[in-house]
């Protein structure tokens, strides 16, 4: 049977169960923090604008070189396909008799990468690339683990190039916020080594999960499973570390091209500092698409090395465009799935 990658779960068979009970009030909190993110994503956004000058920021964005740009666009189109490249590569842990075709799996990553940009940083497509793979009957937890797995190697691909970044900007290191941001993502990647390689990591996180209740427990277990499994894909791991790499560096140079077109006269280095860093920010799932916090970033990072508010804010805008732009094949295979349907 052939499901839609953008298929959603139905509730129709739980309707005199605890979950249609408490499915208005779900929906309601989910609803409220949709809000909460768009309001914040707004707020930040238009205080950004108004301290970068609007008449100021239009006019840079209208001056720029459009030539400089279509080469970041291209850059978006070649991120983009080592991205799904590597999520296929994670995809080992699955039975070959099992696996969905690749053409199958194409398709979710895409749409869920369009999906994605209307949810909270990139988060939404996480779980909507996860739950699409279960409607190709793959095991939850197995899904879970390869999203799991490509998004902690992409924040420590992320990490890496901020520690070069920080060796090319070194009055970066001193501040606090930026070393506590980057110290939790190293314990975050760590604890995700340490589950996959050390049976005593895991024997710890079973027991914490024997505290949760039933349902939630035997989930946790079996998606750390799942995690586990990987530790004889060794191989496989450190291509898609490299592959993140090389995307994290497709984004660096596609902003040094885009702050080009701009005008702004900063070396490729000024970018290696800064993006990583701007990039961590976008990650956090506290507005859509990462709206409001890149302008706060790129305009206190850029401002930093004496680039003038406007054309900053224009930067931000034209990088959020740009990762838009590189979600399009996505929307147009979620349109033509709903027109099937």
């Amino acid at each position: 049977m052939n499901v839609t990658p953008e298929a959603t779960p139905s509730l129709d068979g739980a309707r005199d169960g605890p979950e249609h009970v408490e499915g208005p009030k779900l929906a309601r909190h989910h609803s409220e923090r949709r809000w909460a993110r768009a309001v914040v994503a707004a707020g930040l956004t238009a205080f950004i604008l108004w301290k970068s000058h609007p008449r100021q920021v239009l006019d840079a964005l209208a001056n720029a070189d459009w030539r400089l740009i279509a080469v970041a666009v291209l850059l978006v189109l070649a991120d983009r396909a080592v991205m799904a490249y590597r999520w296929v590569v994670l995809l080992c842990i699955l039975d070959p008799a099992e696996r969905p075709r690749l053409a199958a799996v194409m398709r979710i990553f895409f749409v869920s990468t369009f999906v994605g940009t209307f949810l909270p940083a990139s988060v939404g497509g996480d779980a909507v690339r996860a739950f699409s793979m279960t409607q190709l009957n793959v095991r939850g937890r197995d899904a879970i683990a390869s999203v799991f797995l490509d998004r902690m190697l992409g924040v420590a691909s992320v990490l890496l190039m901020a520690a070069v970044g920080l060796t090319l900007a070194q009055d970066l290191a001193s501040n606090r916020t930026i070393v506590v941001a980057l110290g939790v993502a190293a314990a975050i990647c760590a604890a995700t080594l340490l589950l996959i390689f050390s049976r005593h990591a895991a024997t710890v996180a079973s027991r914490m999960l024997a505290l949760f209740p039933g349902a939630v427990r035997q989930t946790g277990e079996g998606i750390l499973e799942s995690i586990r499994r990987y530790a004889i894909y060794r191989r496989q791991l450190v291509n898609v570390l490299a592959g993140s790499i090389a995307v994290q560096a497709l984004r660096i140079i596609q902003a040094y091209f885009l702050g080009a077109a701009l005008g702004i006269a900063l070396p490729p280095a000024a970018y290696f500092a800064f993006v990583p860093l701007i990039l961590l920010v976008m990650l956090l799932p506290v507005t859509f698409n990462g709206i409001g916090t890149s302008q706060a970033a790129f305009v206190w990072f850029f401002g930093r090395a004496g680039v003038p508010a406007p054309p900053a804010f224009a930067l931000s805008v034209l990088f959020v465009a740009l990762g838009v732009i590189g979600n399009l094949p996505g929307g147009f295979l979620y349109v033509s799935g709903r027109r099937r349907r």
